[in-house]
């Protein structure tokens, strides 16, 4: 997968496989951040967190601006994710994340970026 597909958006026939997660542990959650966070490479940071935290699940650029995403895996590591995807980076300024708990998918072994 090219480095400036990763960048700007692929497709979820390129999603990064994930170590599995044990699911009597894990949770699920649905996520929506708002700020700067399209045009700055927002998902592919999303995605590259997530997979050296075992991390699946997927991230999605909206219309009206925002970034909304599933996050699955092990709580603590679930919330390091998102503590880290509030701090964002030089390029990255999220303002507002909102959060809600889902039920787990099985099977489930990829991060995908999705349009």
């Amino acid at each position: 997968m090219s480095f400036w597909r990763n960048i700007f958006g692929g497709a979820d026939e390129d999603a990064e496989t994930v170590e599995p997660v044990n699911l009597e542990n894990a949770v699920r959650v649905a996520g929506r951040a708002e700020g700067r966070v399209q045009g700055v490479g927002f998902r592919f940071f999303v995605q590259s967190s997530a997979k050296p935290l075992s991390i699946t699940g997927w991230v999605k650029n909206m219309s009206d601006g925002s970034v909304t995403m599933e996050l699955q895996g092990e709580p603590q590591k679930v919330d390091f994710l998102i503590a880290k995807i509030q701090r964002g980076n030089d390029w990255i300024k999220v303002t507002n994340f909102t959060r809600s708990d889902l039920p787990v998918v099985e099977g489930e072994n990829k991060f995908a970026i999705r349009y």
